[in-house]
Protein backbone atom coordinates (compact mmCIF):
# COMPACT_ATOMS: atom_id res chain seq x y z
CA UNK A 1 0.00 0.00 0.00
CA UNK A 2 0.94 3.68 -0.02
CA UNK A 3 1.42 5.39 3.24
CA UNK A 4 3.36 9.17 3.69
CA UNK A 5 3.93 8.47 7.23
CA UNK A 6 7.19 6.79 9.01
CA UNK A 7 7.93 3.35 7.97
CA UNK A 8 7.69 1.04 11.36
CA UNK A 9 10.07 -1.62 12.21
CA UNK A 10 8.72 -4.67 9.70
CA UNK A 11 10.67 -7.41 8.45
CA UNK A 12 11.61 -7.35 5.13
CA UNK A 13 10.49 -10.96 2.86
CA UNK A 14 12.75 -13.57 2.61
CA UNK A 15 13.98 -13.82 -0.80
CA UNK A 16 14.42 -17.49 -0.85
CA UNK A 17 10.31 -17.70 -0.53
CA UNK A 18 9.59 -18.93 -3.80
CA UNK A 19 8.50 -17.50 -6.97
CA UNK A 20 5.85 -18.07 -9.37
CA UNK A 21 6.80 -16.48 -12.40
CA UNK A 22 6.57 -18.88 -15.29
CA UNK A 23 6.26 -18.40 -18.78
CA UNK A 24 4.78 -21.46 -21.09
CA UNK A 25 5.20 -21.39 -23.91
CA UNK A 26 3.36 -24.33 -27.03
CA UNK A 27 4.97 -25.40 -29.31
CA UNK A 28 2.96 -24.80 -32.20
CA UNK A 29 3.52 -22.59 -36.17
CA UNK A 30 2.23 -19.45 -34.42
CA UNK A 31 4.89 -19.20 -31.28
CA UNK A 32 7.66 -20.44 -33.57
CA UNK A 33 9.62 -17.09 -33.68
CA UNK A 34 9.57 -16.66 -29.58
CA UNK A 35 10.51 -20.48 -29.38
CA UNK A 36 13.64 -19.72 -31.31
CA UNK A 37 14.30 -16.78 -29.64
CA UNK A 38 13.58 -18.03 -26.02
CA UNK A 39 15.41 -21.72 -27.04
CA UNK A 40 19.16 -19.77 -28.48
CA UNK A 41 18.85 -17.30 -25.35
CA UNK A 42 19.07 -20.28 -22.99
CA UNK A 43 21.40 -22.53 -25.21
CA UNK A 44 24.18 -20.26 -23.47
CA UNK A 45 26.22 -21.41 -20.47
CA UNK A 46 26.84 -17.54 -19.57
CA UNK A 47 23.20 -16.44 -20.09
CA UNK A 48 22.10 -18.89 -17.85
CA UNK A 49 24.86 -17.70 -15.79
CA UNK A 50 23.49 -14.25 -15.94
CA UNK A 51 19.42 -15.77 -15.18
CA UNK A 52 21.07 -17.57 -12.23
CA UNK A 53 22.69 -14.23 -10.73
CA UNK A 54 19.29 -11.99 -11.70
CA UNK A 55 17.70 -14.15 -9.63
CA UNK A 56 18.75 -12.72 -6.55
CA UNK A 57 19.71 -9.30 -7.60
CA UNK A 58 18.63 -6.27 -9.94
CA UNK A 59 21.76 -4.73 -11.31
CA UNK A 60 24.00 -3.19 -13.86
CA UNK A 61 25.44 -4.81 -16.67
CA UNK A 62 29.16 -3.67 -15.39
CA UNK A 63 28.11 -5.91 -12.47
CA UNK A 64 27.19 -8.67 -14.66
CA UNK A 65 29.64 -8.46 -16.23
CA UNK A 66 32.44 -8.27 -12.92
CA UNK A 67 30.44 -11.00 -10.84
CA UNK A 68 30.82 -13.52 -14.39
CA UNK A 69 34.40 -12.09 -14.77
CA UNK A 70 33.60 -11.31 -18.36
CA UNK A 71 34.14 -7.97 -20.70
CA UNK A 72 31.18 -5.79 -20.21
CA UNK A 73 30.82 -5.57 -23.79
CA UNK A 74 29.94 -9.50 -23.69
CA UNK A 75 27.82 -9.32 -20.79
CA UNK A 76 25.96 -6.65 -22.97
CA UNK A 77 25.53 -8.78 -25.71
CA UNK A 78 24.64 -11.65 -23.62
CA UNK A 79 22.12 -9.04 -22.14
CA UNK A 80 20.89 -7.99 -25.61
CA UNK A 81 19.61 -11.85 -26.39
CA UNK A 82 18.07 -12.22 -23.56
CA UNK A 83 15.78 -9.12 -23.66
CA UNK A 84 15.46 -10.17 -26.87
CA UNK A 85 13.77 -13.30 -25.74
CA UNK A 86 11.83 -11.56 -23.40
CA UNK A 87 13.64 -13.63 -20.37
CA UNK A 88 15.05 -10.57 -18.69
CA UNK A 89 13.44 -7.08 -18.23
CA UNK A 90 16.08 -3.69 -18.29
CA UNK A 91 15.49 -0.11 -17.28
CA UNK A 92 17.93 3.07 -18.05
CA UNK A 93 18.69 4.67 -15.19
CA UNK A 94 20.88 7.76 -14.64
CA UNK A 95 24.63 7.17 -13.69
CA UNK A 96 27.79 9.08 -12.87
CA UNK A 97 28.37 9.30 -16.64
CA UNK A 98 25.19 8.77 -19.27
CA UNK A 99 22.87 6.33 -18.69
CA UNK A 100 23.26 3.04 -17.25
CA UNK A 101 21.43 -0.05 -17.63
CA UNK A 102 19.34 -1.61 -14.61
CA UNK A 103 18.50 -5.64 -15.68
CA UNK A 104 15.47 -7.95 -13.79
CA UNK A 105 14.80 -11.38 -14.46
CA UNK A 106 11.30 -11.39 -15.40
CA UNK A 107 10.67 -15.63 -15.47
CA UNK A 108 11.99 -18.29 -12.60
CA UNK A 109 10.30 -20.98 -14.86
CA UNK A 110 10.30 -21.90 -18.86
CA UNK A 111 7.75 -24.39 -19.93
CA UNK A 112 7.58 -25.49 -23.23
CA UNK A 113 4.33 -27.30 -23.87
CA UNK A 114 4.69 -29.67 -26.67
CA UNK A 115 1.70 -30.45 -29.18
CA UNK A 116 -0.37 -33.48 -28.36
CA UNK A 117 -2.35 -35.74 -31.21
CA UNK A 118 -5.26 -34.60 -31.06
CA UNK A 119 -6.98 -37.57 -31.65
CA UNK A 120 -9.70 -36.29 -33.99
CA UNK A 121 -10.51 -33.59 -32.20
CA UNK A 122 -9.11 -29.86 -32.48
CA UNK A 123 -7.82 -28.21 -28.87
CA UNK A 124 -7.62 -24.29 -29.12
CA UNK A 125 -7.68 -21.71 -26.57
CA UNK A 126 -9.27 -18.30 -26.11
CA UNK A 127 -7.15 -15.79 -24.17
CA UNK A 128 -8.74 -12.37 -23.05
CA UNK A 129 -6.50 -9.64 -20.57
CA UNK A 130 -8.82 -7.27 -19.05
CA UNK A 131 -6.71 -3.96 -17.10
CA UNK A 132 -7.28 -4.27 -13.41
CA UNK A 133 -8.94 -0.79 -13.62
CA UNK A 134 -11.44 -1.96 -16.01
CA UNK A 135 -14.17 -3.06 -13.22
CA UNK A 136 -17.71 -2.59 -13.06
CA UNK A 137 -18.47 -3.11 -9.66
CA UNK A 138 -16.72 -2.38 -6.13
CA UNK A 139 -17.37 -2.30 -2.71
CA UNK A 140 -14.45 -1.83 -0.66
CA UNK A 141 -12.80 -0.40 2.90
CA UNK A 142 -10.20 1.71 3.86
CA UNK A 143 -7.21 1.34 3.68
CA UNK A 144 -8.04 1.73 0.14
CA UNK A 145 -6.69 3.46 -2.75
CA UNK A 146 -5.39 3.34 -6.53
CA UNK A 147 -2.26 4.19 -8.46
CA UNK A 148 -1.33 4.42 -11.86
CA UNK A 149 2.12 4.77 -13.72
CA UNK A 150 2.21 8.02 -12.86
CA UNK A 151 0.71 8.46 -9.61
CA UNK A 152 -1.91 8.03 -7.27
CA UNK A 153 -5.56 8.37 -8.49
CA UNK A 154 -8.04 10.21 -6.78
CA UNK A 155 -7.97 10.25 -2.83
CA UNK A 156 -6.35 7.45 -0.43
CA UNK A 157 -8.96 6.25 1.60
CA UNK A 158 -11.93 7.16 -0.33
CA UNK A 159 -13.75 4.40 -1.66
CA UNK A 160 -15.61 6.94 -3.64
CA UNK A 161 -12.42 7.35 -5.83
CA UNK A 162 -12.75 3.85 -6.94
CA UNK A 163 -15.67 5.42 -9.24
CA UNK A 164 -13.42 8.03 -10.79
CA UNK A 165 -13.32 7.95 -14.79
CA UNK A 166 -9.69 7.76 -14.33
CA UNK A 167 -9.91 4.28 -12.50
CA UNK A 168 -9.19 2.50 -15.99
CA UNK A 169 -5.78 3.91 -15.81
CA UNK A 170 -5.08 1.94 -12.37
CA UNK A 171 -2.29 -0.15 -12.34
CA UNK A 172 -2.28 -1.07 -8.39
CA UNK A 173 -5.58 -1.28 -6.56
CA UNK A 174 -5.70 -2.35 -2.85
CA UNK A 175 -8.30 -2.57 -0.48
CA UNK A 176 -8.85 -3.45 3.28
CA UNK A 177 -11.57 -5.88 2.42
CA UNK A 178 -14.84 -6.86 0.30
CA UNK A 179 -14.46 -6.61 -3.54
CA UNK A 180 -14.04 -5.53 -6.95
CA UNK A 181 -15.87 -7.30 -10.00
CA UNK A 182 -15.20 -7.49 -13.42
CA UNK A 183 -17.34 -8.84 -16.68
CA UNK A 184 -15.96 -10.76 -19.09
CA UNK A 185 -16.59 -11.73 -22.96
CA UNK A 186 -17.61 -15.73 -22.98
CA UNK A 187 -16.23 -15.77 -26.74
CA UNK A 188 -16.92 -20.03 -26.82
CA UNK A 189 -17.18 -20.88 -30.41
CA UNK A 190 -20.57 -22.70 -30.94
CA UNK A 191 -20.59 -26.40 -30.57
CA UNK A 192 -17.28 -26.30 -28.89
CA UNK A 193 -16.77 -28.13 -25.15
CA UNK A 194 -15.44 -25.82 -22.65
CA UNK A 195 -11.99 -28.10 -21.22
CA UNK A 196 -11.33 -25.42 -18.36
CA UNK A 197 -11.19 -22.18 -17.46
CA UNK A 198 -8.34 -20.41 -16.31
CA UNK A 199 -8.41 -17.15 -14.38
CA UNK A 200 -4.81 -15.75 -13.04
CA UNK A 201 -3.51 -11.92 -11.62
CA UNK A 202 -0.95 -10.88 -9.55
CA UNK A 203 -1.70 -10.22 -6.17
CA UNK A 204 -0.81 -10.00 -2.34
CA UNK A 205 -2.17 -8.86 1.50
CA UNK A 206 -2.12 -5.53 2.03
CA UNK A 207 -0.32 -4.31 5.34
CA UNK A 208 0.80 -0.68 6.19
CA UNK A 209 3.92 -0.48 3.90
CA UNK A 210 4.19 -3.87 3.71
CA UNK A 211 4.95 -6.98 6.21
CA UNK A 212 6.82 -9.86 5.15
CA UNK A 213 4.42 -12.26 7.85
CA UNK A 214 0.95 -10.48 7.02
CA UNK A 215 -1.65 -13.07 6.26
CA UNK A 216 -4.76 -12.53 4.23
CA UNK A 217 -7.27 -14.55 2.86
CA UNK A 218 -8.66 -13.78 -1.10
CA UNK A 219 -11.04 -15.10 -2.69
CA UNK A 220 -12.20 -15.58 -6.14
CA UNK A 221 -15.99 -15.97 -7.50
CA UNK A 222 -17.19 -16.43 -11.07
CA UNK A 223 -20.65 -16.25 -12.05
CA UNK A 224 -21.55 -15.24 -8.45
CA UNK A 225 -19.93 -19.02 -7.47
CA UNK A 226 -17.20 -19.07 -5.13
CA UNK A 227 -14.21 -20.87 -6.82
CA UNK A 228 -11.85 -20.77 -4.08
CA UNK A 229 -9.62 -19.15 -1.49
CA UNK A 230 -5.79 -18.36 -1.02
CA UNK A 231 -4.14 -17.31 2.24
CA UNK A 232 -1.55 -14.76 0.82
CA UNK A 233 1.26 -14.89 3.30
CA UNK A 234 2.83 -11.59 3.20
CA UNK A 235 2.32 -7.70 1.43
CA UNK A 236 6.14 -7.66 -0.09
CA UNK A 237 7.85 -4.65 0.06
CA UNK A 238 11.63 -3.27 0.59
CA UNK A 239 13.06 -4.30 -2.67
CA UNK A 240 11.68 -1.97 -6.03
CA UNK A 241 9.18 -4.25 -7.87
CA UNK A 242 10.69 -5.34 -11.66
CA UNK A 243 7.67 -3.08 -13.47
CA UNK A 244 7.37 -0.66 -10.08
CA UNK A 245 7.34 2.55 -11.21
CA UNK A 246 9.88 4.56 -10.08
CA UNK A 247 8.33 7.37 -8.18
CA UNK A 248 6.77 4.72 -6.20
CA UNK A 249 8.94 4.35 -2.82
CA UNK A 250 10.50 0.93 -2.04
CA UNK A 251 9.01 1.12 1.07
CA UNK A 252 5.37 0.44 -0.22
CA UNK A 253 3.86 -2.57 -1.73
CA UNK A 254 6.16 -3.28 -4.38
CA UNK A 255 4.84 -6.34 -6.13
CA UNK A 256 2.65 -9.62 -5.39
CA UNK A 257 2.20 -13.64 -6.49
CA UNK A 258 0.90 -14.88 -9.66
CA UNK A 259 -1.30 -17.05 -8.60
CA UNK A 260 -3.62 -19.10 -11.54
CA UNK A 261 -7.12 -20.76 -10.60
CA UNK A 262 -8.97 -22.76 -12.51
CA UNK A 263 -12.22 -24.53 -12.95
CA UNK A 264 -13.01 -27.60 -14.72
CA UNK A 265 -15.09 -30.66 -14.87
CA UNK A 266 -13.68 -32.12 -11.82
CA UNK A 267 -13.45 -29.42 -9.72
CA UNK A 268 -11.47 -25.93 -8.86
CA UNK A 269 -7.83 -25.91 -8.34
CA UNK A 270 -5.06 -22.99 -7.22
CA UNK A 271 -1.99 -23.41 -9.18
CA UNK A 272 -2.88 -27.02 -9.10
CA UNK A 273 -4.09 -27.71 -6.13
CA UNK A 274 -7.64 -28.60 -5.24
CA UNK A 275 -9.77 -26.00 -3.54
CA UNK A 276 -13.85 -26.79 -4.13
CA UNK A 277 -15.55 -29.34 -6.02
CA UNK A 278 -16.91 -26.47 -7.86
CA UNK A 279 -17.20 -27.87 -11.60
CA UNK A 280 -17.82 -26.00 -14.86
CA UNK A 281 -21.30 -27.38 -14.92
CA UNK A 282 -22.02 -25.25 -11.89
CA UNK A 283 -20.88 -21.93 -12.99
CA UNK A 284 -23.96 -21.41 -15.69
CA UNK A 285 -21.52 -20.39 -18.58
CA UNK A 286 -24.24 -19.52 -21.63
CA UNK A 287 -22.93 -19.40 -24.65
CA UNK A 288 -22.72 -15.36 -25.26
CA UNK A 289 -23.16 -14.16 -21.68
CA UNK A 290 -20.80 -12.53 -19.78
CA UNK A 291 -18.74 -14.13 -17.12
CA UNK A 292 -18.06 -12.22 -13.75
CA UNK A 293 -15.05 -12.79 -11.98
CA UNK A 294 -15.40 -11.08 -8.25
CA UNK A 295 -12.03 -10.54 -6.47
CA UNK A 296 -11.65 -9.98 -2.49
CA UNK A 297 -11.58 -10.11 0.57
CA UNK A 298 -14.84 -11.88 2.62
CA UNK A 299 -16.01 -9.93 6.02
CA UNK A 300 -16.30 -12.86 7.86
CA UNK A 301 -12.44 -14.39 6.02
CA UNK A 302 -10.37 -15.57 8.87
CA UNK A 303 -7.41 -13.41 7.81
CA UNK A 304 -8.60 -9.88 6.68
CA UNK A 305 -5.48 -9.01 5.42
CA UNK A 306 -6.44 -7.04 2.79
CA UNK A 307 -5.35 -7.15 -0.84
CA UNK A 308 -3.13 -5.34 -3.51
CA UNK A 309 -3.73 -6.30 -7.48
CA UNK A 310 -0.89 -5.64 -9.56
CA UNK A 311 -1.71 -4.61 -13.53
CA UNK A 312 0.73 -5.02 -16.24
CA UNK A 313 2.97 -1.96 -15.07
CA UNK A 314 3.40 -2.64 -11.60
CA UNK A 315 4.74 -5.53 -9.81
CA UNK A 316 6.79 -8.31 -10.97
CA UNK A 317 4.63 -9.70 -14.32
CA UNK A 318 3.49 -8.33 -17.41
CA UNK A 319 0.33 -9.22 -17.16
CA UNK A 320 -3.32 -8.06 -16.38
CA UNK A 321 -6.23 -10.22 -15.19
CA UNK A 322 -5.93 -12.98 -18.12
CA UNK A 323 -9.10 -15.35 -18.49
CA UNK A 324 -8.20 -18.30 -20.79
CA UNK A 325 -11.06 -20.55 -21.80
CA UNK A 326 -9.58 -23.86 -23.33
CA UNK A 327 -12.29 -25.91 -25.33
CA UNK A 328 -11.56 -29.22 -27.65
CA UNK A 329 -14.32 -28.96 -31.01
CA UNK A 330 -14.67 -31.69 -33.99
CA UNK A 331 -12.63 -30.71 -37.07
CA UNK A 332 -14.45 -29.17 -39.99
CA UNK A 333 -17.06 -28.18 -37.43
CA UNK A 334 -18.11 -24.04 -38.97
CA UNK A 335 -18.21 -21.50 -36.19
CA UNK A 336 -20.15 -18.00 -36.80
Amino acid sequence: MFHSGKKPDMDIPDPRLPSHRILELLATDANLERLELVTKALGSDKRLAILSFLGAHTCTVLEIAEALDIPQSTANLHVNILEKAGLIKTDLQPATRGLQKVCARAFDRVVIQLPAESGGQEESTIEVSMPIGTYVDARVFPTCGLAGEMGIIGHLDEPATFFEPERIYAQLIWFRRGYIEYRFPNRLPPNADLDNLEISFEVCSEAPLHHSNWPSDITLWVNNVEIGTWTSPADFGGEHGALTPAWWDDNNSQYGLLKVWKVTPGGSYIDGIKISDNTLSNLDMAPGALIAVRIGIKDNAHNIGGMNLFGSKFGNYPQDIVLKQRFTRKPNQETS
